[in-house]
């Protein structure tokens, strides 16, 4: 019997390594989506960006996902997905070296873009690889791997940003530069791991090589019965949906749900605070320094509430997290708006003193001893005083320094926002989707939905730091409650409650006869 537990816990071990390693694509996808946000003074100044320029120097890598997320899945299918995973850590390398040298802005683009091809591998196939290595029992807590290592690389990244703010010279290019490391570590790590015995079978016909790989995960007997039933499934030969199938009539309450759960996890804006999380601070009013300190505050929030939500999805149920999450984002985000409606603009020898642009400060003196109740009123005062080239400066980076506002509600206001997305929209949608599909257009309708959600998240972070600029903090996270309310009634009306249910009984409620 020991020996017997011994092997047991051996073949475990060797699967959760397997998985582990794998999933730290995971781990390279969260922290190239939220390292840039400590650069963004850093390359805005370099490449002398307009806000458009940095929205989408931002927002790119999303573009490069939806590419990533286009070509993974057919290149899986022919090549494997072991070599995909290879080409995907080989893209996270040469983008974070490429970006961490780039000298212009077009070639700082080509090599976000890079990355986000690899994000948008990372996210489909890692989990695809881990659930079929997977022995059954143990793939949903083996696949969630795969999502806390993104909210893992997303803490990472700010905790890295925090040590290399201040180092000499361009400290913007070490936090981009610092992710070759890991990433590296993943392609020759990726070399341990062995081929998905279902691929391996299904495209190959490899069944010896294929039930090897079986036995040192799960030993003999489990191997002869995975491998019966996978050449069950490949002799079944069932019908592959096609594009078409997923505009039928009786899916369209599915593709409703789905849909409409995609755009509001991202319209809500929670790409836009996690890449822009220290600029935010600093519109706050606080120094570099504390808003890259309060920023790792963002990520680790977001790392304690993702676990909660492993927790609780299977407890309380996917519509009530759902329900509660997105009640709480609108809670938070109009405590921002708030904060900073109610801030104020003030003008003194004190704060005038702190601007670092010399020729800001000579103009602005005319305006000392006035003080402004909104951000409208002082960009009236203020376009009367510069050019558009200072006024853009001045809104930029110059704003803080006038700024009196509840910083601590601001912080409070980020953080409830970010738990509450982190145990609702976060995980929930992607447990959603994979449940209520059947399984003929399982794999066509997630495609396009994932393509969709990468299509709404990109637009978020390129039009952000226009709104930041012209329609002030205060309308910009206005905006995200109203939208974060719909939510809120979207899910009230059309989610279903999947919890304790099976996929039959899901389907039959969900497609029209």
């Amino acid at each position: 019997m020991k020996i017997s537990d011994q092997v047991l816990e051996m073949n475990k071990s060797y699967t959760v390594l397997i998985s582990l390693i794998v999933a730290l694509g995971g781990f390279l996808l969260g922290f190239d989506s939220a390292v840039i946000s400590g650069a963004i003074k850093g390359i805005t100044v370099y490449f002398d960006m307009t806000d458009a320029m940095l929205g989408f120097s931002v927002g790119c890598v999303v573009f490069g996902a939806m590419a990533g997320n286009l070509v993974a899945g057919p290149l899986a299918d022919r090549f494997g997905r072991k070599k995909v995973l290879l080409i995907v850590a080989a893209l996270f390398t040469i983008s974070a070296t490429w970006s961490a040298f780039a000298t212009s802005y077009n070639e700082f683009i080509i090599a976000r873009i890079i990355g986000g091809i690899g994000i948008g591998g990372a996210i489909l196939i890692a989990p695809i690889y881990i659930a079929e290595i997977a022995p059954a029992k143990l793939r949903g807590s083996l696949v969630s791997f795969n999502q806390l290592n993104i909210v893992v690389g997303i803490s990472v990244a700010y905790f890295s940003n925090y040590f290399l703010v201040n180092m000499e010279g361009e400290s913007w290019r070490w936090m981009l530069g610092v992710e070759a490391i890991p990433a590296l570590i993943y392609f020759l790590a990726l070399f341990t791991v062995p081929r998905s015995p279902r691929w391996l079978i299904q495209k190959l016909n490899k069944v010896e090589l294929a039930q090897r790989i079986l036995t040192k995960i799960g030993g003999e007997k489990y191997a002869e019965v995975t491998v019966a039933e996978i050449k069950r499934g490949v002799d079944k030969k069932e019908s592959i949906g096609k594009f078409s199938d997923i505009f039928k009539k009786k899916y369209s309450i599915i593709m409703v749900i789905a849909l409409g759960i995609a755009f509001f996890q991202q319209i809500t804006g929670i790409n836009a605070v996690f890449y822009y999380a220290p600029t935010i601070f600093e519109q706050a009013g606080g120094s570099t320094d504390s808003s890259f300190l309060q920023a790792i505050v963002v990520g680790l929030t977001n790392l304690v509430f993702t676990l909660v939500a492993i927790w609780l999805i299977d407890k309380l149920g996917r519509k009530p997290l759902l329900l509660i999450g997105s009640s709480c984002m609108t809670i938070a985000l109009l405590m921002a708006a708030f904060a900073f409606h109610k801030a104020t603009y003030d003008f003194s020898e004190a704060t005038l003193m702190k601007v670092s642009n010399k020729e800001i400060q000579s103009e602005l003196t005319q305006l000392s001893g006035e003080s402004f109740d909104s951000q409208e009123a002082l960009f009236r005062a203020v376009e009367t005083k510069l050019d558009a080239d200072l006024l853009l400066e001045f809104k930029r980076n110059e704003i803080t320094n006038f700024i009196q506002i509840n910083a601590s509600l601001v912080l409070i206001a980020i953080l409830l926002y970010v738990a509450a997305f982190a145990i609702s929209l976060g995980p929930v949608m992607w447990t959603l989707i994979s449940e209520i599909f059947p399984t003929k257009i399982k794999g066509i309708a997630i495609s396009v939905v994932g393509f969709f959600n990468s299509l709404v998240s990109f637009s978020v972070t390129q039009v952000f730091p226009w709104e930041l600029s012209n329609l002030g903090p205060t309308m910009t996270f206005g905006i995200y409650a109203v939208l974060s309310f719909l939510a809120i009634l979207f899910v009230y009306r059309f989610v279903i409650e999947t919890k304790g249910k099976s996929l039959e009984e899901v389907e039959e409620l969900l497609v029209k006869k």
